[in-house]
């Protein structure tokens, strides 16, 4: 789960973390109040959207020269300027696609002096189940960009959850990011208050780009990109409150009411398996055999018919999908179940486009003879590819 940039920074300031003064607006007027609160006399209007390169962003009802989506303004009445022209509009940037973003909410900052810019973040690693601290003295840009240009500026410092921060891993950090002095305590306790930020709320993905050195001399939090583990969300009350739905994809949400995994994809095959991998290698074969897939949807291992019922109604909710691939082997989940879900989904939803499906696993045949029986257009399978050979010839012959 993703938060907004004012939600992250009022989360870290519980830590301790030194962030810019700064208060959420839903309106202009909201946003005139809220620079009034801030003694300027240059201020930041900021769009709020679950995404990044908000600055370079572009507004698809302003001119093509207008400004991005992190604006400078020097007085009130320009913040009711730039927060008119944001609000309601739809901001595009480079992680928003061309559809972009509606801006509904901004976040109006104390302007910063700055004197130099740096990058940290802080990850789960799977590969070594520890916690992954990244920094770079290139901060304020692309940090793909740098990873592939400059991969020596980028430190990783790796955190054992069992062993805890420690003093050197905060050390490590400063070293990285080239400060001495009391820049280099400032950085060893930033480091500290993050990991414990971190760690108490569950976080995924924790990333401060820049970090910014101000001209004073003080380590300050400028943007702050927050992710939470939802797995974990259950004893985490209070951050799934923080929770903005408008920012959501409506079909995944829900899918979430149904405990489905589904993520909506550009193609025009809808996908419903069992199991990640499946799902990926279901994926894989659709574009192998010419055409692309419409999701990802995983049922999970406990399927049930209410829940293969939901995840018919959230494919068919997408008018891009012109067939659908049920890909389902039946291991904890029986085929049987399964193709009773199948049959009651198709029946119920009217179900108008072309549907192959392939079983495999526990009462197989017995699922295969219910939908053989069950009367309706279903198109059986006898493996993966030739499930998805039979899909795309039915989609292209109802075309």
């Amino acid at each position: 789960m993703n938060i907004h940039e004012y939600q992250a920074k009022e989360l870290l300031a519980k830590f301790g973390v030194a962030v810019p003064a700064g208060h959420a607006a839903l309106s202009v007027d909201e946003a005139v109040e809220a620079a009034k609160k801030l003694p300027g006399p240059i201020w930041v209007v900021k769009a709020q959207i679950h995404a990044g390169g908000r600055g370079k962003g572009k507004f698809k009802e302003l001119p093509a020269d207008a400004k991005g989506g992190v604006r400078l303004s020097k007085s009130v009445e320009e913040v009711r300027a730039n927060a008119q022209d944001m609000l309601g509009n739809t901001l595009v940037t480079i992680q928003t696609g061309e559809a972009g973003k509606q801006v509904n909410r901004l976040y109006v900052t104390d302007g910063a002096d700055i004197k130099s810019e740096y990058y940290l973040s802080m990850l789960v690693d799977r590969k070594t189940g520890r916690i992954a601290m990244i920094v770079s003295t290139e901060g304020g840009m692309d940090i793909e960009q740098v990873a592939h240009d400059t991969p020596e500026k980028i430190r990783t410092i790796v955190i054992d959850p069992a062993e805890g921060f420690q003093p050197h891993h905060g050390r490590a950090v400063a070293f990285a990011l080239k400060l001495k002095g009391d820049l280099n305590k400032q950085a060893v306790k930033l480091a500290e208050q993050l990991y414990n930020a971190f760690i108490a709320t569950d976080m995924s993905m924790l990333e401060v780009n820049p970090l910014v050195e101000t001209t004073d001399g003080k380590l300050l939090v400028l943007d702050a990109k927050v992710s939470f583990d939802s797995n974990a969300l259950y004893r985490r009350p209070e951050i799934l409150a923080l929770r903005d739905e408008t920012e959501e994809d409506p079909a995944e949400i829900e899918a979430s009411k149904y405990d489905l995994a589904y993520i909506k994809l550009d193609g025009d095959i809808g996908c419903m398996v069992n199991g990640a991998g499946l799902a990926m290698a279901t994926m894989d074969i659709i574009k192998l055999n010419g055409m692309f897939p419409a999701n990802f949807l995983d049922v999970g291992g406990g399927a049930t018919k209410e829940k293969v019922t939901a995840a018919f109604k959230i494919i068919l909710s997408d008018p891009a999908v012109k067939g659908i691939l049920v890909n389902i082997f039946g291991g904890i989940m029986r085929c049987d179940i399964i193709a009773e879900g199948i049959i009651a989904a198709a029946k119920e939803v009217n179900l108008s486009v072309p549907l192959v499906v392939r079983l495999e696993g526990t009462n197989v045949q017995q699922g295969k003879d219910l939908l053989a029986g069950s009367g309706l257009p279903i198109v059986a399978a006898d493996d993966l590819g030739d499930a998805a050979r039979k899909i795309v010839a039915e989609v292209k012959k109802a075309a």
